[in-house]
């Protein structure tokens, strides 16, 4: 049985102009002990798909569907029940620590509440326990700094410090929303490598989400491309970046710069936006975009199938 199982999900968000689905009819599942990469374009509904998971989604947005977390339907559960699988079970790191860390409350002060709530754990083992897990994401000095407040850190060391808080109750499964977005290719890489390392240590599986195919293939084991709210291709890393299926997947990967050719070449953009979430079309989300669309595109929208083993794509393109 998977870790995490998904079926059908769909978010919705209730606005003055309508309903907005941002994720639709999406279906996913997570081993124990993998890598779920998350890709796509600003708008793709790879966040609403992790804050469904999570139970915080905004005030206006329903989620529908199931969501299976070792046995247990996610969407279904009280709130109480839910506060107490987030944070123990489940961990999240957020895009941007220096929003999700509270620049009021010293780094201890922050740490110790999760495992006195979730653990019921004295102040000093509380703060005990965070020093360790400062030195296991390579904070130096961890016992003096962890006295200090987020403004005393810099952005990698204050991402350190987000994923230390999430890893406090060992988590069995680790969300990252865009944990290295706002982070130099060094921290980066330095992040990615801790997140490899704690991931083999601690026995978790991780889903994580970003726009960089540079950070996924660094650390993914199967990668969800998601386009207009819906997954367009599913497969591992290795076939993603080898033999991309669905023209979206081969135009992000096109868009990215190259080192292994010294042609000095113009980057690849894919032209037109995004569609309207409250507008879909009937057929082919990708349609007005794609160099390969047909009638059939327009008509009938496709489906998400089984191209070989492990590889599922939505496009009736059948060789790209």
């Amino acid at each position: 049985m998977p870790l995490l199982e998904i079926q059908d999900l769909n978010t919705r968000f209730r606005t003055r102009d309508g309903d907005v689905a941002a994720v639709s009819d999406v279906s996913l599942s997570v081993e124990r002990g993998e890598t779920l990469g998350i890709v796509g374009e600003s708008g793709s509904g790879k966040s609403q798909l992790v804050l469904s998971i999570m139970g915080l989604l905004a005030a206006n947005g329903t989620a529908s569907g199931s969501i299976h977390f070792q046995g247990q339907d996610l969407l279904n559960l009280s709130k109480a029940d839910l506060n107490r699988v987030r944070g123990d079970r489940i961990a999240m790191v957020f895009q941007d620590p220096m929003t999700c860390l509270n620049g009021y409350l010293s780094i201890a002060r922050q740490m110790t509440e999760v495992l006195t709530l979730h653990k019921g754990m004295s102040y000093r083992d509380a703060k005990r326990r965070s020093i360790e897990m400062l030195d296991a994401v390579h904070i130096p000095d961890a016992a003096n700094r962890i006295n200090r407040y987020p403004h005393e850190f810099s952005g990698g060391m204050r991402q350190r410090v987000m994923i230390a808080m999430a890893l406090l109750c060992e988590p069995d499964l680790l969300i990252a929303d865009e944990p290295t977005t706002a982070l130099d290719v060094t921290v980066q890489a330095q992040i990615i490598d801790l997140m490899n390392e704690l991931k083999s240590d601690m026995d978790m599986s991780i889903i994580l989400i970003t726009h960089d195919l540079g950070v996924i293939a660094g650390i993914a084991d199967n990668i969800a491309v998601m386009y207009a709210g819906r997954v367009c291709e599913y497969a591992p890393v290795d076939n993603i970046f080898r033999d991309p299926q669905h023209p979206y997947t081969y135009g992000l990967l096109q868009s990215v710069p190259r080192l292994d050719t010294t042609a000095a070449t113009a980057l690849h953009a894919i032209p037109g936006n995004p569609p309207d979430l409250q507008h879909l079309p009937d057929g082919c989300a990708y349609m007005d975009r794609c160099e390969f669309s047909k009638q059939v595109c327009r008509e009938v929208r496709p489906e998400l199938q089984h191209v070989s083993r492990g590889r599922l794509k939505a496009c009736h393109l059948e060789v790209l």
